[in-house]
């Protein structure tokens, strides 16, 4: 009798043993898929940055054609054409400038100025909410068929 708890000791070890062995693959196969996850991420990423680059130095473009519009109101026009020369600077930068740098950057700000971040982040909240709704399909009144309508 004095046997059987020797090896009920040894086959715990050795299950324990199996365990801590197949943990350890586990973890390692996690962190492998992770960082695949991340790398395919960024590459991603870093494809569709081009395609924003042009978007936002279209929208400058656009934005500077507007401003010939105000040409009686030089102050306007300064405004505008203001807002297309940094839009063509956040053009360059998104072209130049790799995601993780603008992670880092963002998450840097957040840091210096979480007032400003929350302000922001309500602000595009409600201008998001008001275009949503000023585009809507059809008017409330247009949404139920005739015979429902009081």
């Amino acid at each position: 009798m004095g046997a059987e708890p020797a090896n009920q000791t040894a086959d715990w070890k050795a299950l324990r043993g199996d365990v801590e062995g197949i943990a350890d693959v586990a973890a390692e196969r996690g962190r492998s898929f992770v960082e695949s996850a991340r790398s395919h991420a960024t590459d991603y990423i870093d494809q569709r940055k081009g395609d924003a680059a042009r978007s936002v130095t279209d929208l400058a473009k656009s934005v500077r054609e507007s401003s010939k519009t105000f040409e009686a109101q030089p102050n306007i026009r300064a405004f505008f054409d203001s807002a297309a020369d940094g839009l063509e600077h956040l053009g360059s930068s998104i072209e130049e400038r790799s995601f993780s740098e603008f992670y880092e950057d963002a998450e840097a700000f957040a840091r210096r100025a979480p007032v400003a971040v929350a302000v922001a982040t309500f602000l595009t909240g409600f201008v998001v909410a008001r275009f949503i709704k000023s585009t809507s399909a059809a008017p409330l009144n247009d949404t139920y068929p005739t015979h429902h309508r009081l």
